[in-house]
C-alpha cells in the first residue's frame, strides 16, 4: 500500500485482550452472575400457532409457595416494539392472540427454576383457535385471515426497486436465462443461551446484565416499553457466548425480568433453555428469489428483473432491513446497468425471523451467483472469466445508486483462482469433484439512519495507562482487541497498557452496537480520533518542553520523540508529571466521534447508498461427492478478502474461518424441520451444525486496497461478507462436481440422489 505507515502495533497478529479469561474460565456470562435474593423468572409460551387468548387465569399460580410474581401480557404496559418504530408489531407478552407456537403469553418469578416450572404448569389459558398459515404462498392466499390486523394479503412491506432501462436491455438481449433459487431458515446456534438478570432500584432506576450486541439499542427499547426515562435505565454487556446477529435484540425475557423486579423489589434472572434460544428469539429468513437476466454472448450483463419472497414469521423484528438488503444488494459486485426487483415481505405463523451473519444479502448473492455460474455454463464462458468481466472497479456506480470506493474485487478474484490453480483444475477434474468460484460485495459500515455515529474516550493517567471507553460490543469477534490497537498505536504505547471498558450504557460513551459490520468503520474511528485526542494535549506540552513543532513529535514505545531525530525524546510519564506540574487537568482525557455523511435511503425503492463503504470478496471452493451416498466433502476453500488494512490479522484469519464455518452449515447441513409450525429440530443434536473435523482446508488471502476509504487507516469489514460468497462457491462446486445446480438448501444427500437420478433419466 503506497500510503501505509510504520506502525507498531497496527497489523500485528495479537492475542485477544480477553483471551487469558475466556481459556482460563474466567470470563464472566450472564448465567455465571448471582445475587442476593435473586428470583428465577420463566416464560408460559403458547401450544398454538395461531389463536385468539380467551382468558388467562393465574391465581393456583400465584398461590404456589415460593412464587413472588405472575404476570400476563394486560400487566405490562401497551406499548409495542420493534427494531424499526415504523414496523413495531410485538408485545413482551401476547395481547389477546398468539402467533406463532412458543409465543409468549405469561411470566412469573419464584425462589428457584423449580418452583417457576410448576407455576407455569399451574397458568390457565383458554384458546380460541384461528387458521394457520406456514408458508408465504398460502400466508398470501385471497381470503386468508390476517396474522396481523391491516396486513391485507400478510405482506408487511413491499420493495419496488426499477432503476435503469431494463426493458432496453432485454429488447438487446442475445440471451436470456430465468432461475428460482430458496434459501432455507437457520438457527444461529450460539453455545451461549440467551439470559438476562434484572434488578429495579428503590429509586425506580433499572440495572440490566445482558448478552445483547447493542446495548444502547436495549436501553432506549426497554424504556419506551417499560414507560420509564431512558436514563434511568442501564444495560451492561457482560461477556457474550456467540451471536451473530441472533443477540441484537429486545426479547420477551428482558422486558419480563425487568417488570418481575420491579414488583418484587428483588434481582430477577431469566435464562433461556437451549429449545427456547433457538425457536423463541429469531432465525434466518427464508427467502425464495427468482432472477432473469439478460446477456449478450460475450458474457456482457444488460439488465436483471427479479422477484423476491422473503419470510418474517410471526413477527416483522429486522425483516424489512433483511428485505431491503437483498434486493439492494443484487447490485454488487458485478455490473447491472438495469435493474428490476420485486420484493415482499410477508407474515406467517412460523417463529420470527431476525438478523443472521450477512444479513439478507447472503440469500440473494447466493441465488445470483449460482445464476450467474447456470449462465456461463450456457453461454460456454470460465465461470472466473464471466466475473472478471462484469465486475465492479472503484469510482463505479451502481443503476440503484451505491458508489463504489476502494475496490479489490478483482484482484481477490485472481488471487482466489491462482491460489486454488482454477485454469489447471476447471474441467480437468475427476469424475465427482468440482470447483466452484464466487464473488461478493458487503456492507462495511452500515449508514441507513442519521444515529450510526459512535463515541470514544479515552484517560490517560499519571504512570501512562490507558483506558478507552467504548460503547461497541464485543461478542467474540475480537472489537476490544481491535479499538485497542488502534488506541495503543496513536498512543504510542503496547498494547497490554490499553485496558477497554466497553458495552455499559452507564459509563461508556454511545454507540450503536454490533451490527450491519460497523464496529470497524464507525467504533474503529471514534477510538482512533480519540486516541489523537489525548496525545495531541500531551504532545502539546511536550513541544513546549523540548521547543519543538507538535506537528514533528513522534509517539512510539512510550516516549515521544522529534521526527528523525530519535535522540530528542521524552518518555511518556515524563511528560505526563509536566502536565501535572503545569497543574493541568488529569487525568488527560480523549474524546473521539465518528459519523460517516448520512442520508435515509427510501427503503420502498431501495435506491442509494446502505454503507459508508463496501468489502469485496472472492472464494473457491473444492468438493468430492459421493454418487453412491450423495454426501459431499467439502474438501478446500479458499478465500480472498479485499480488508482494506489488516489490523490484526489473527483476527481477521479467525474471522474469515468462522464465517466459512457457518456459510458451509448453512449450504449442507443447517435446517429447520417444520411440521404444522412445531420446529421438529430444537436442539443441537438434531439441528447439524458443522463439527471441526467437517471444516476443509482454508487457505485466506487478505487484499489489502488503497487506504483513503472512510475506515480507520481504511480498515473494512471481514466478520459478515466471507459468509455471503461462501454459498455459492460451494454450490456451483457441486454443480461442476454433478451437472446439477440445486436450486434448494441445504443440499442433503438426498438431494444430491434425487437430482443424479433425474439427470440419468433424462440422458
Amino acid at each position: 500500500m503506497d500510503d501505509r505507515r510504520d506502525f507498531s502495533v497496527l497489523g500485528r497478529p495479537l492475542p485477544r485482550v480477553d483471551a487469558y479469561d475466556k481459556v482460563t474460565g474466567k470470563a464472566r456470562y450472564v448465567d455465571d452472575m448471582s445475587f442476593p435474593n435473586m428470583l428465577i423468572g420463566k416464560i408460559l409460551r403458547s401450544p398454538y400457532a395461531h389463536a385468539r387468548i380467551v382468558g388467562i387465569d393465574t391465581s393456583k399460580a400465584k398461590d404456589l409457595p415460593g412464587v413472588k410474581a405472575v404476570i400476563t401480557g394486560t400487566d405490562l404496559p401497551e406499548r409495542k416494539y420493534g427494531t424499526d418504530p415504523r414496523f413495531a408489531d410485538e408485545y413482551a407478552l401476547c395481547r389477546g392472540k398468539v402467533r406463532y407456537i412458543g409465543d409468549e403469553v405469561a411470566a412469573v418469578a419464584a425462589v428457584d427454576e423449580e418452583t417457576a416450572e410448576k407455576a407455569l404448569d399451574l397458568i390457565e389459558v383458554e384458546y380460541e383457535s384461528l387458521e394457520p398459515m406456514f408458508d408465504v404462498r398460502a400466508a398470501m392466499a385471497p381470503g386468508k385471515p390476517q396474522i396481523h390486523e391491516g396486513k391485507e394479503r400478510n405482506v408487511s412491506m413491499e420493495i419496488h426497486l426499477d432503476a435503469g432501462d431494463t426493458e432496453r436491455g432485454f429488447a438487446e438481449a442475445e440471451y436470456v436465462r430465468e432461475d428460482t433459487f430458496r434459501s432455507q431458515p437457520t438457527f444461529h446456534a450460539p453455545l451461549e443461551p440467551h439470559a438476562v438478570l434484572a434488578q429495579w432500584s428503590e429509586e425506580g432506576k433499572l440495572t440490566v446484565w445482558a448478552n445483547k450486541q447493542i446495548p444502547f439499542y436495549i436501553r432506549r427499547l426497554l424504556a419506551h416499553t417499560l414507560c420509564i426515562p431512558e436514563a434511568h435505565v442501564r444495560v451492561i454487556k457482560p461477556c457474550i457466548g456467540g451471536g451473530f446477529g441472533g443477540k441484537g435484540e429486545m426479547y420477551a425475557l428482558d422486558v419480563c425480568a425487568a417488570y418481575l423486579s420491579k414488583l418484587t423489589s428483588r434481582p430477577v434472572k431469566i435464562v433461556y433453555s437451549r429449545e427456547e434460544s433457538l425457536v423463541c428469539t429469531r432465525r434466518r429468513h427464508e427467502m425464495t428469489i427468482t432472477l432473469k437476466t439478460a446477456m449478450k454472448k460475450d458474457g456482457t450483463i444488460l439488465a436483471v428483473k427479479g422477484e423476491l419472497f422473503s419470510e418474517t414469521g410471526a413477527y416483522n423484528s429486522t425483516g424489512p432491513l433483511a428485505t431491503y438488503l437483498a434486493t439492494t444488494f443484487l447490485n454488487l459486485p458485478w455490473k447491472i446497468p438495469a435493474v428490476k426487483v420485486d420484493s415482499y415481505l410477508v407474515y406467517t405463523n412460523l417463529p420470527p425471523s431476525g438478523p443472521q451473519r450477512g444479513h439478507g444479502v447472503l440469500e440473494m448473492r447466493y441465488a445470483a451467483d449460482c445464476h450467474l455460474d447456470l449462465i456461463a455454463r450456457d453461454l460456454g464462458i470460465d465461470p472466473l472469466d464471466i466475473r472478471l468481466k462484469n465486475a465492479v472497479h472503484r469510482g463505479y456506480r451502481t443503476a440503484n445508486n451505491m458508489n463504489v470506493g476502494s475496490c479489490g474485487i478483482a484482484e481477490c478474484l485472481k488471487r482466489a483462482a491462482e491460489k486454488i490453480k482454477w485454469r489447471e483444475k476447471k474441467g480437468k477434474m475427476p469424475p465427482y469433484h468440482g470447483i466452484g468460484i464466487a464473488g461478493m460485495g458487503y456492507l462495511s459500515g452500515v449508514n441507513l439512519v442519521p444515529h450510526t455515529g459512535a463515541a470514544a474516550i479515552v484517560h490517560v493517567h499519571e504512570d501512562g495507562g490507558v483506558n478507552l471507553l467504548t460503547g461497541a460490543a464485543e461478542i467474540g469477534q475480537g472489537s476490544d482487541t481491535y479499538l485497542a490497537q488502534l488506541v495503543a498505536e496513536e498512543m504510542g504505547v503496547p498494547l497490554e497498557d490499553v485496558r477497554v471498558i466497553s458495552g455499559d450504557t452507564g459509563v461508556t460513551p454511545y454507540d450503536p452496537g454490533t451490527f450491519g459490520s460497523r464496529v470497524a468503520t464507525m467504533s474503529g474511528n471514534a477510538a482512533r480520533n480519540a486516541g489523537r485526542d489525548a496525545m495531541r494535549q500531551i504532545k502539546e506540552v511536550v513541544a513546549d518542553e523540548m521547543e519543538a513543532n507538535v506537528g514533528d513529535l513522534v509517539a512510539r514505545g512510550r516516549r515521544i520523540y522529534v521526527k528523525g531525530s530519535p535522540e530528542r525524546s521524552m518518555p511518556l510519564r515524563k511528560a505526563l508529571r509536566a502536565m501535572q506540574y503545569r497543574d493541568l487537568p488529569m487525568p488527560v482525557v480523549g474524546y473521539g466521534f465518528y459519523q460517516a455523511p448520512t442520508h435515509v435511503p427510501d427503503w420502498f425503492k431501495a435506491e442509494d447508498d446502505p454503507s459508508a463503504t463496501y468489502s469485496f470478496g472472492a472464494q473457491v471452493a473444492v468438493v468430492e461427492v459421493d454418487p453412491e451416498t450423495g454426501r459431499i466433502n467439502l474438501k478446500e476453500m479458499v478465500n480472498a478478502h479485499d480488508v482494506g488494512l489488516m489490523i490484526n490479522p489473527m483476527a481477521v484469519e479467525g474471522q474469515l474461518q468462522g464465517s466459512i464455518h457457518m456459510g458451509a452449515g448453512h449450504v449442507l447441513t443447517e435446517d429447520v424441520i417444520m411440521r404444522d409450525g412445531l420446529v421438529m429440530n430444537p436442539n443441537l443434536l438434531e439441528y447439524k451444525t458443522p463439527s471441526p473435523f467437517e471444516m476443509p482446508l482454508v487457505h485466506g488471502i487478505a487484499i489489502e486496497t488503497a487506504s483513503d476509504d472512510v475506515g480507520p487507516h481504511g480498515a473494512k469489514e471481514c466478520g459478515e461478507g466471507t459468509e455471503v460468497s461462501t454459498l455459492p462457491a460451494i454450490v456451483n462446486a457441486v454443480f461442476d462436481a454433478t451437472g446439477v445446480m440445486i436450486k434448494d438448501l441445504p443440499i442433503t444427500p438426498d438431494k444430491v440422489l434425487r437430482a443424479l437420478e433425474e439427470k440419468e433419466r433424462r440422458g
